[in-house]
């Protein structure tokens, strides 16, 4: 019997949690033939994991089908060995989960949380985005997504979501769902529902940053998420003025509570002066000045970035493009700055802190 042929016939096994085949996620190990006998480990993000048996079967459905009379014995083992659920080895292939959050609306969180993730991306790291602003999604728009709808897969019986892909980020949105202008009436534990899915349902590949839009506020959305996932960190948006402050530090607050305790990673302060385009040199601070340093000093975090108001950011918004993908456009690089700030707090956080853990809220 020929290895070769063996791992041919289990490329063609599915993950369930990301829809490519087990050997290009590094799933198969040990691989070993003894005359008739065929025996592998298949590493599994958790020993509970309800597709275990299926995935059993199906590894040895493919090998017999090369190999037909060969004994095939597959050994499951755990990435995870402290996971005792499924619940808590969620998204076990991706590495960061970092939430944009705001206490108030109209902040340009959602303008942050897009530019951020292509930053991310552009700096070299593989990038998922959600939409979780259920109420009032706007990336779709911003991506150029607009009207486009994603496609379902059948993995082992159960019904999966393909995320939408945008500039090389894998997207996932309420805005796929509904129509532009459609109502989305919604009570709590429904919330819940389309954030878990968002999170469990969808075949997001390996990442290292799954970025989630938050809707403003501390309400069901953000207690869905914390007790879904892991969160990394959070990145808190403000603007300069003193009433977008008093919000957002409402909002960092609840993720610095005890029962929640996700890290804050840093503060975007976002139009935080206008420039005129034919006054480059000149910044007039419309919304007041240095209110992003004082939410700093009350989260104990960093100063991201500042963003300005700039007519280009709002365009590029609307026209589906970011302005961090215009090159030479003097914001793109505020927003790069972001990106590399962002990422070296996450890995400073993970190098300093253990990682944080599913909230049980009763």
């Amino acid at each position: 019997m020929e290895k070769k042929l063996i791992l041919d016939a289990l490329a063609k096994v599915m993950d369930p949690n990301t829809g490519k085949d087990i050997l290009s996620m590094h799933m198969v190990e040990a691989l070993q033939i003894e005359g008739d006998s065929i025996s592998f480990n298949l590493v599994l993000p958790n020993l509970n994991s309800e597709h275990k048996q299926a995935m059993n079967f199906a590894c040895m459905e493919a090998v017999q089908q090369v190999y037909p009379n060969a004994a095939v014995h597959v050994h499951m083992l755990s990435q995870n060995p402290q996971a005792t659920s499924e619940k808590e080895s969620a998204l076990s292939q991706v590495k960061n989960i970092i939430c944009v959050a705001s206490g108030k609306g109209g902040v340009g969180k959602s303008t942050v949380a897009v530019n951020l993730a292509l930053g991310l991306k552009e700096l070299g790291a593989r990038v998922g985005l959600i939409d979780a602003d259920v109420y009032g999604p706007s990336i779709p728009t911003m991506l150029g997504l607009q009207g486009q709808r994603p496609v379902i897969r059948e993995v082992y019986g159960k019904a999966k979501i393909q995320p939408l892909m945008a500039y090389g980020l894998a997207v996932m949105s309420m805005g796929f769902i509904v129509d532009p202008e459609q109502a989305v009436v919604l009570r709590g534990p429904r919330l819940g529902g389309v954030i878990t899915q968002f999170f469990k349902e969808v075949l997001w590949e390996p990442l290292d940053f799954l970025i989630v839009d938050l809707p403003p506020g501390t309400g069901d959305v953000q207690l869905s998420l914390v007790q879904t996932v892991p969160v990394t960190g959070a990145v808190m948006v403000t603007t300069p003025q003193d009433v977008a402050l008093a919000d957002a530090l409402k909002a960092m607050n609840m993720f610095l509570l005890p029962s929640v305790n996700v890290p804050i990673l840093g503060v975007v302060e976002n139009m935080s002066w206008f420039t005129p385009a034919e006054l480059p040199d000149n910044k007039y601070y419309l919304f007041g000045k240095d209110g992003g340093k004082k939410l700093v000093k009350e989260s104990n975090s960093m100063l991201l970035g500042q963003i300005p108001i700039v007519q280009g950011i709002r365009e590029s918004g609307d026209a589906g493009k970011p302005i961090v993908l215009t090159e030479g456009h003097p914001s793109r690089e505020s927003f790069l700055e972001v990106a590399r700030n962002v990422m070296r707090q996450t890995a400073i956080r993970n190098e300093m802190q253990a990682p944080t853990q599913i909230v049980d809220v009763n």
